[in-house]
């Protein structure tokens, strides 16, 4: 995939002209209207530095705003918050110029100060973000992370619309990181007055804002009125209902009660729904940059040991998972995914070999095997793929009790380090953006090995740190060498096995007849599953 982090701006000073509408209305669009989607599982938390799963993604992106953004249904970046940005010629520097007139929900004007607070916020360690390790770049990061310092050192404010960031070295994916939604900015006053409930009374710039949320019952958004961008979003709102069963918000769907059945096509229907002329029509087929994996708690025994872990990697029939959901990926070697760059061509992994795998557990003294737990989210297929696995480590000697659970269950036992091993599906990664340096850092890194954060392996090597840390520190992100670099880095966590990479997967949506927009929009990259800003009805 081309990486579209303007890599020439990089090299020298630069600014964006400031504009206030930067996308082209849709002439089909018709205002108004509301819709419908489902999910099995609650929703967590809807607060932008907390929040790291596809479920709330893309509801947090239509809540709140970062001073860099995407061009709807595209990694093409575009600014945001920011009405222009410069660029010192050591790559070093970024002035963000701030848009006049936005406001929070709450009416308050925003102003170069929430973008200070936001960044401070989402970097200390009290928040718990498990994505403090993206801002690691920017000067004073290491002091916060370590609470020797409650503000980042880099970060200051110019005047009430101009912030000034200095990094500590140069970081060819610093753009990409202004976009996240972990840089979104929010409001001091109104995270002052929620504390650690903020997640469930967001206040952001959105092109929506929470209306209601009914615990395990429904959230429902209502269109910002005084949105920035003009002419969007389209929808007067959207209503989330939650404890719905794939199948039953299939069925929905097919009666015209739902719009975006949220969990996806049900496997068990998906050949049905693929069938049938009327319903393929609705289903919309996206690339994405995704790897679903097995973690392996290094700091648990015996999964500390690297012949175990080496084991479970020989262990697992992969073909025969792909197979549980109808052949919609193809098996994995290695973390990144075939199309992103930095992948190693080649390189053909762990061979599924039973016999070598009992070898492997022989040679620490486990030629009778052992007892783990394998935590796994609720939602179909993941508790049959995770039985696949429990059938396949059975072979070797290996009793798994699997722990089939709500989605925030598992990832709540994840960053706390009590799950020997998890299965990702439902949460496995997809790149926040196009660069391979995003598998690492938060998944693989030492900085999302602490509480809370999304290296469920625990695995952290401080030498490969390094070696991620130096690819990062150049400024041309397409550079050769660059990419050469997170080849070796990969290589060099293979070698480690904190991971069983199974499968690299395509993703497949379904809609209403009544949803209009690009179809790029409900297989959106940044705003998964579905950019809701963008997004109409056309009845």
């Amino acid at each position: 995939m081309k990486n579209l982090l303007l890599s020439t701006a990089l090299l020298a000073a630069s600014a964006l002209p400031s504009f206030a509408q930067d996308y082209t209305p849709d002439p089909n669009a018709k205002p108004g209207g509301m819709i419908t989607i489902t999910y099995k599982d609650d929703v967590a938390t809807l607060d932008p530095a907390i929040g790291y799963d596809w479920q709330n993604w893309s509801m947090i992106k239509s809540l709140f705003d970062g001073l860099m953004d995407y061009v709807p249904g595209t990694t093409e970046l575009r600014p945001g918050l920011a009405s222009s940005y410069e660029i010192s010629e050591d790559g070093k520097v970024f002035t963000f110029t701030l848009r006049e007139g936005v406001t929070f929900h709450n009416g308050r004007e925003m102003t170069a100060e929430d973008v200070k607070f936001s960044l401070d916020r989402v970097t200390n360690p009290e928040t718990q973000s498990p994505g403090a390790g993206f801002f690691a770049s920017i000067a004073g990061y290491d002091a916060m992370a370590s609470g020797g310092a409650d503000t980042l050192s880099g970060v200051e404010v110019v005047d009430g619309k101009t912030v000034k960031i200095a990094l500590s070295r140069p970081d060819a994916t610093f753009l990409h990181v202004m976009a996240l939604n972990f840089a979104s900015i929010v409001p001091e006053e109104a995270v002052a007055e929620h504390g650690t409930d903020f997640g469930k009374h967001p206040v952001g710039t959105g092109a929506f804002k929470l209306n209601e949320w009914a615990i395990g019952q429904r959230l429902v958004f209502a269109k910002n009125e005084d949105y920035w961008r003009d002419g969007v979003p389209y929808l007067d709102g959207v209503t989330f209902e939650v404890g719905q069963e794939p199948i039953v918000a299939l069925l929905r769907l097919q009666q015209g009660e739902v719009d975006v059945p949220g969990d996806g096509i049900p496997p068990a229907k998906f050949q049905e729904v693929m069938g049938d002329p009327d319903q393929a029509a609705r289903v919309v087929e996206g690339g994405q940059l995704h790897t679903g994996y097995i973690t392996l708690n290094v700091g648990i025994e015996p999964l500390d040991k690297l012949p175990v872990r080496e084991a479970i990697n020989m262990a697992i029939n992969k073909e025969r998972i792909t197979q549980i959901i109808n052949g919609r990926a193809v098996p994995a070697t290695q973390p990144l995914p075939p199309s992103m760059p930095g992948y190693t061509e080649g390189y053909e992994g762990f061979a599924f070999d039973v016999e070598a795998a009992m070898v492997k557990l022989a040679e620490v003294g486990l030629e009778d095997g052992f007892t783990t737990k394998l935590y796994v989210m609720n939602t179909d297929p993941n508790p049959r793929i995770a039985q696949a696995i429990q059938q396949d480590l059975k072979a070797i000697g290996v009793n798994v009790e699997i722990r089939s659970l709500a989605q925030a269950n598992v990832i709540e036992a994840g960053g706390a380090g009590e799950a020997p091993m998890i299965w990702s599906g439902g949460m496995a990664w997809i790149a926040d953006f196009p660069d391979p340096s995003n598998f690492y850092g938060p998944i693989l890194g030492c900085a999302g090995a602490g509480e809370g954060g999304w290296n469920w392996s625990k695995f952290c090597d401080e030498s490969i740190d390094a070696m991620a840390t130096e690819a990062d520190s150049m400024t041309d992100p397409a550079a050769p060498e660059r990419l050469e670099m997170w080849s070796d880095t990969y290589m060099k966590v293979m070698e480690q096995a904190p991971w069983v990479p199974v499968f690299n997967e395509q993703r497949y949506t379904m809609k209403s007849a009544r949803m209009g927009g690009d179809d790029a929009l409900y297989v959106d990259p940044v705003s998964i599953p579905v950019n809701y800003d963008y997004v109409f009805v056309t009845e």
